[in-house]
């Protein structure tokens, strides 16, 4: 009965659906004869109107269209040079990859710069290249002879805001009184705009030391961005931006304005060099050359990345085959890349101790031993006593007792002027006397 019902209401919506399109079919030839009719019935003015009217219209449509597309096309332009601009960056990527892999995974600055010179990226993009490069395992050299000319074209719209830096502290860094002095001073110094980066460039090349510093004071807060990245790897934070201040000092001197690139741009690349090369040479108790750092940085990802794909620490034949060296060789590195470690190391919960208590000094003797032989040369001196002075000083010169030297039976000969079998039986003599079990007994525990 359920059923049946619902199918009568189904076939009871149809039939309705089916009178409401019947009546509209026959409402269109109504309507369609009344528009004919108002039609016939208008005025030749009125026809004449509509034309005039009509016309006018589609000449502002037409204006209207052509305005559209103007203000379309510039947006449209933007869009496909963005797209251009990041598809040409990626291909210049893959062409330093592609290089890298024929040098063994090693490039040198001058090569990254060589490679975008005729690149438009801003600085942001900078660093992208060397994630890029440090995410396939790519080392770049550091090196001092970095060439003066960078000639990193750059698009004079892609404004770098140095206003949007963070200058708060990164984590890990503990908040003192210099580092929160010096971020509060480098934040109350304002900023240039691009035609004031110019003008402080033009007036450099007259010899103009104000203008030198106006333009390094206004980039400090690049150097504190910059610095944050190089946190943990052996130096201080102030130590960095330091280090990156001196080189910004350099990018300063060997700015160009004229290769139409920005400042902050070109400084990055100073900034960065100068960061890294002082972490190599300061960052280590011991100093490292520079080649060596590369090689064990290059050693330590190779062995990151071997652990990850057996699940387990790589052997030094292991980690030889994929470097393509000696197995001498890594363990040679192995060796040097050792850190120090400190004496005074804390250690326990409690900290009351340190390292230095637990490691046992060579040169200095065991206890134990050094009272066993305290007491041996007691009763050794007990047993020479019950001897002849002369047998007593015989066996003291054979067996070096006194100055740990001894002597042949000439020596000892010509010091009694006696030959030397007259010393061998004199000492044969003794030594049947060291043996009788009255003597003896008091050194044979020392024997073991």
């Amino acid at each position: 009965m359920a059923k049946k019902s619902e199918k009568a209401v189904t076939e009871a919506v149809q039939a309705e659906e089916v009178s409401t399109a019947e009546v509209k079919e026959k409402k269109k030839p109504a309507a369609k004869a009344k528009k004919e009719a108002d039609a016939k019935s208008g005025t030749k003015t009125t026809k004449k109107t509509s034309k005039k009217e009509s016309k006018a219209e589609e000449e502002k449509t037409a204006a209207a269209d052509v305005v559209l597309e103007a203000e379309e096309t510039p947006q449209a332009a933007a869009e496909n040079s963005a797209d251009d601009m990041n598809a040409r960056f990626e291909e210049k990527c893959k062409a330093l990859l592609a290089l890298a892999k024929k040098k063994k995974n090693m490039l040198d600055y001058q090569e990254i710069i060589d490679s975008f010179t005729d690149a438009e990226f801003d600085a942001d993009k900078v660093e992208k290249v060397f994630d890029f490069l440090e995410a396939n395992n790519v080392d770049v050299k550091i090196s001092d002879d970095v060439e003066e000319e960078e000639d990193i074209i750059l698009d004079p719209e892609d404004d770098i805001d140095i206003e949007k830096i963070d200058l708060s502290v990164p984590e890990g860094v503990s908040i003192e009184d210099p580092v929160r002095m010096y971020l509060k001073e480098i934040g109350k110094v304002p900023l240039l705009s691009a035609e004031e980066e110019i003008e402080l460039a033009k007036r450099m090349e007259n010899g103009d030391v104000e203008a030198k510093n106006r333009l390094a004071e206004a980039n400090l807060r690049l150097v504190v961005s910059i610095a944050k990245r190089y946190v943990g790897r052996g130096m201080l934070f102030l130590d960095l931006i330091q280090e990156g201040n001196l080189g910004l000092i350099k990018a300063v001197d060997k700015f160009d304005f004229r290769k139409g690139f920005k400042f902050s741009t070109y400084a990055t690349w100073w900034i960065r060099q100068a960061i890294t090369r002082a972490i190599a040479d300061q960052a280590r108790t011991i100093r490292i050359p520079v080649h060596m750092v590369e090689t064990i940085n290059k050693l330590l990802r190779v062995s990151r990345q071997l652990l990850q794909e057996l699940g387990r620490e790589p052997t030094p034949e292991e980690i030889a085959k994929e470097m393509d060296i000696p197995v001498e060789r890594v363990r040679e590195i192995q060796k040097i890349s050792q850190e120090p470690v400190s004496l005074e190391t804390p250690i326990g919960e409690e900290e009351d101790s340190h390292l230095g208590d637990f490691i046992q000094d060579d040169n200095v003797p065991v206890p134990a031993e050094e009272a066993a032989s305290t007491i041996l040369k007691e009763q050794l001196v007990e047993v020479l006593g019950t001897l002849t002075e002369r047998e007593q000083k015989v066996l003291r010169l054979r067996f070096g007792l006194d100055d740990g030297r001894a002597r042949t039976l000439e020596e000892v000969g010509r010091e009694f002027n006696v030959t030397r079998e007259r010393i061998r039986q004199i000492e044969a003599k003794a030594l049947r006397k060291l043996r009788h079990p009255s003597r003896s007994r008091k050194l044979r525990d020392f024997l073991d």
